[in-house]
């Protein structure tokens, strides 16, 4: 095995065994060889093995290498070659690093745990059979080591959860939770950093434990499992009848373990995390696809139910609900499942265009109608014609214009800007806002007429942190699109990052997610994206809240979910809730009271 030799002044040389494709190498913790000294980069290069030969290479011109006195861009490094980074030297070795006997020959542990890594990797790289390979895992990791138990626990979100717990004779460990020493263990995951204990009852800093002293430990090992500086688990292993068990080469030879199990464990938990899916997927795939729309949660369940029923007709629609949630999936979905759907489905967004050209922008335009009107033009209304119109963020439309729209509405006919005669046409329409109407009717902005015309029937559309799995479903299908669209690594999400994305309450819903989705694929190169590479930190979850005001906001946006199915109607909503119809109206009261103070604010 190929090693470079590290020689730091004032320190012991330390021999670190290329067993990687990429070896990085730089002064801060997360890379395989720390360099400490202030010359040198966070990461400054890397060693990168293709099957043949080594190359060093500086990561950037700011991080310059010397090979056999040199400066070097990149090098294919041979036998014997002396590299410098800032004050430090090394030596690299194809082969076994020649060691002056007054340092001291490698142990017999070394020389059989290498020999025990070999082989277990050479068995690992075919299986992918996830509990299989946890517990051969750790049943060599105590055979190795000597320990009479071993546990894997994996890191899901910040909770710390024992997957695999064996003892000496291959067995299961039945009450692994309490063989465990809590204080230990949270040790290693605040710090990353590998532990050695010889005696815990008498270490100074964990004899105090309660979980030490009720567990009488003795010798502990524990090193974390890391994936690109990011915690994935640890590897724990221990013996209560041997002090002094465990030395510094233990620990460096279960480190490497661990380093190497992080791949394999990763590679693993990804093929099964696609297993397990694609199981789901062909059991379920009718249930959670609908069009070009994904979900499986009740509430969307119900929503393709009303779609069924309603797409063979003319009736109008009016889709409500928060920005990003997917209205225009909806409309096109109707159009798509009506007799409508071999004509257009043509889009409008009200919202987004300016005041003086939205009449044009509808109805069109003769030539000379007004400055600029070069030439005759058909609306969005004649585009539609014998088939759908989509009205997007219809509670922007100017009042001026919702008297016109509604004429066109009733009449089936629309008169072009500078012209007289009237059109006829024949077209579906369909509606969407993420406004209430009701409370826009009672400010005067929107027209009560022009409102029961639209929204004979409503669909409203959940936001995305009340859907409950279908996040992950959506997060994994435009993983999947964007994967493909960017040609990345990527491949599946940690248990980390999915327990992130369910806290999360995405204010912008899918529109809010799929950018952060985007931005992880282009930037990270992980097989597996965490919490960090989606922006999901502690930092920007949802705070914790009391259960009094947790169970006053849940109270506060079903009663608008229920206003909303019921088109506003006071009364049917207090019957449904079976409440009192003044609890109904004290609530649109603090409602109001509630945007008026955000009003204020801003």
């Amino acid at each position: 095995m190929a090693s470079l030799r590290v020689l730091v002044p004032g320190q012991t040389p330390k021999v670190y065994h290329l067993y990687k494709k990429i070896t990085t190498l730089g002064k801060i913790d997360e890379n395989d060889i720390i360099l400490p000294d202030p010359l040198i980069g966070d990461t400054h290069a890397h060693i990168h093995f293709d099957g043949k030969q080594y190359n060093i290479a500086p990561l950037s011109r700011q991080t310059p290498i010397y090979v056999n006195g040199r400066k070097r861009r990149k090098y294919r490094i041979k036998e014997g070659d002396r590299i410098r980074i800032g004050g430090i030297e090394m030596e690299f070795y194809l082969n076994d690093v020649p060691v002056p006997e007054e340092e001291g020959a490698p142990t017999m542990l070394e020389v059989n745990a290498y020999q025990k890594i070999f082989e277990f990797s050479q068995e690992l790289l075919q299986a992918y059979e996830l509990d299989s390979l946890l517990n051969s895992l750790m049943d060599r990791v105590i055979e190795i080591t000597n320990a009479d138990k071993g546990f894997l626990i994996l890191m899901e979100g910040e909770d710390p959860i024992i997957k695999v717990a064996r003892n000496l004779r291959r067995e299961n460990i039945a009450d692994a939770v309490r063989q465990l020493s809590d204080s230990i263990i949270a040790k290693v995951v605040r710090t990353k950093k590998p532990l050695i204990i010889s005696d815990a009852l008498s270490n100074e800093e964990f004899s105090n434990s309660l979980s030490v002293m009720n567990l009488k430990l003795s010798s502990v090992m524990c090193v974390p499992l890391l994936d690109r500086g990011s915690l994935m688990g640890i590897v724990y292993v221990g013996n209560d009848n041997i002090v002094d068990l465990f030395e510094e080469d233990s620990i460096e030879v279960l480190t490497i373990l661990a380093a190497q199990a992080s791949l394999l464990i990763r590679n693993a938990l990804l093929v099964n995390e696609l297993q397990l899916d694609n199981k789901l997927l062909s059991g379920r795939l009718e249930k959670m696809v609908f069009g070009e729309i994904i979900g499986a949660c009740p509430a969307m369940q119900e929503i393709y139910r009303k779609v069924d029923k309603i797409a063979g007709t003319d009736i109008s629609v009016l889709i409500t609900g928060e920005t990003g949630t997917g209205k225009e999936l909806i409309a096109s979905e109707i159009h798509r499942r009506s007799n409508r759907s071999d004509g257009p489905f043509v889009t409008i967004n009200c919202g987004a265009i300016p005041e003086n050209l939205l009449e044009s922008e509808l109805f069109g335009h003769v030539k000379g109608a007004f400055t600029g009107a070069v030439a005759t033009k058909q609306g969005r209304f004649q585009q539609a014609n014998g088939g759908t119109l989509f009205l997007d963020e219809i509670g922007e439309l100017p009042l001026n214009l919702q008297v016109k729209l509604l004429r066109a509405l009733q009449e089936h006919v629309v008169t072009k800007v500078g012209e007289n005669r009237a059109e006829k046409v024949d077209i579906r329409v369909i509606a969407a806002t993420n406004r209430d109407l009701e409370e826009e009717i009672g400010k005067g902005a929107f027209r009560e007429d022009l409102y029961y015309r639209l929204n004979v029937v409503n669909i409203f559309l959940p936001p995305l942190r009340e859907r409950g799995e279908d996040i992950v479903l959506i997060a994994k299908y435009l993983l999947e699109k964007y994967v493909e669209e960017l040609g990345s690594k990527s491949r599946g999400f940690s248990p980390n990052a999915i327990i992130a994305m369910k806290k999360f309450p995405w204010p912008g819903n899918i529109r809010q997610l799929e950018n952060h989705i985007k931005k992880a694929v282009v930037l990270s190169d992980k097989a597996l994206l965490s919490a960090e590479d989606l922006g999901l930190t502690s930092e920007v979850l949802a705070d914790i809240l009391p259960l009094a005001q947790a169970k006053e906001e849940f109270a506060r946006r079903y009663i608008n979910e229920i206003l909303a199915r019921n088109n506003g109607n006071r009364t049917k909503t207090a019957r449904d809730l079976g409440v009192d119809p003044r609890t109904i109206f004290r609530h649109l009261e603090k409602e109001e009271q509630l945007k008026q103070e955000e009003t204020d604010r801003w």
